[in-house]
């Protein structure tokens, strides 16, 4: 039996590059059908409603945009888990429609407490491109497709 997870994208859905959590997360629920162990949240816009579905999961995976890395848009960073478990800080200050990663592991673990997981992953793709638009750059999209790809192979193990 599959661990029971859930996957989380995050990003504003007018803001381009920025929306790639969104994309992937979109993308998932149209290949990965009658996954009843599989949570697929959109972050977007209703963050904090969310994180409390997160109770029951035994993993957690999450999507994010990251911007100012130098490299190029659609570079692919998986999180180590060490720095996954350093990320939640006591009481982070978030804005209700701008909730990063890092800050709703936070949250998570404030919610969770004792059932928080161990097995916690975060893909996190390179943008530049975070103007008021609704598509997102091909470079991006490649990347959003790989980490579809990514995902699906740990989920299978």
């Amino acid at each position: 039996m599959s661990k029971r997870t859930a996957i989380m994208g995050f990003g504003n859905p007018v803001r381009s590059d920025d929306a790639i959590g969104i994309y992937v997360i979109e993308k998932l629920k149209k290949e990965l059908h009658d996954q009843s162990a599989i949570s697929l949240l959109d972050m977007g816009t209703s963050a904090f409603e969310v994180l409390f579905q997160l109770k029951g999961h035994e993993r957690i995976i999450l999507v994010d945009a990251v911007v100012n890395t130098c490299e190029p848009v659609g570079t692919l960073y998986k999180v180590p888990a060490e720095e996954i478990r350093r990320a939640p800080i006591e009481d982070p200050m978030v804005f209700l429609h701008s909730i990063k990663w890092d800050q709703a592991l936070s949250y998570a673990k404030k919610i969770l407490q004792h059932e928080y997981p161990d097995d916690i992953m975060v893909y996190l793709v390179a943008i530049d491109n975070t103007r008021l638009e609704i598509e997102l750059s091909e470079a991006a999209k490649s990347a959003g497709d790989k980490v579809v790809e990514l995902i699906k192979v740990d989920l299978a193990r």
